[in-house]
């Protein structure tokens, strides 16, 4: 299996299993999906290094372990900043996602913070690499979910 090689049928029915319940075991993957177990380890084990599989993750409720506020948060760095930003962002824990975009603003990040005097704290230290503009979160009537797996 190539990095540019399509998913087949097979590959589609074992990531469909995977994103239904990703704590199934291979046993019970093999039987939902017609193989044996030492086949769906193999093909898990590809899907990996193709980065198709990118790792296993618990979903938390931010609000329920105490981040009770949630914010995109855009970055417009000053001159010379965006070094600056992009390693502020990996080491700031309440930053759980950081891209790099077009546009006006350099960067998107998803932000969590206890409270809104939290937040503008973690906004404040942006601030000293450029300007930001926020966005907190009211309700996700739509919640992450994920990609379609049939052909784009």
């Amino acid at each position: 299996m190539s990095a540019g090689e399509p998913l087949d049928d097979v590959d589609r029915r074992l990531l469909a299993a995977l994103v239904e319940d990703p704590r199934r075991s291979r046993s019970a993957l093999a039987r939902q999906v017609g193989l044996s177990t030492p086949t769906v380890s193999s093909r898990l084990a590809r899907l990996e290094r193709r980065g198709v599989i990118r790792g296993y993750r618990v979903d938390l409720d931010p609000a329920a372990i105490g981040w009770a506020v949630s914010a995109w948060v855009r970055v417009r760095p000053g001159p010379g900043q965006l070094p600056k930003v992009v390693e502020l962002a990996g080491r700031t824990p309440q930053v759980t996602e950081c891209h790099r975009v077009t546009g006006e603003d350099c960067f998107v990040m998803r932000v969590h913070a206890a409270s809104l005097a939290d937040l503008e704290l973690l906004l404040d230290r942006f601030l000293l690499h450029g300007q930001t503009t926020s966005s907190v979160v009211v309700s996700s009537p739509v919640p992450p979910r994920p990609l379609p797996l049939g052909n784009p």
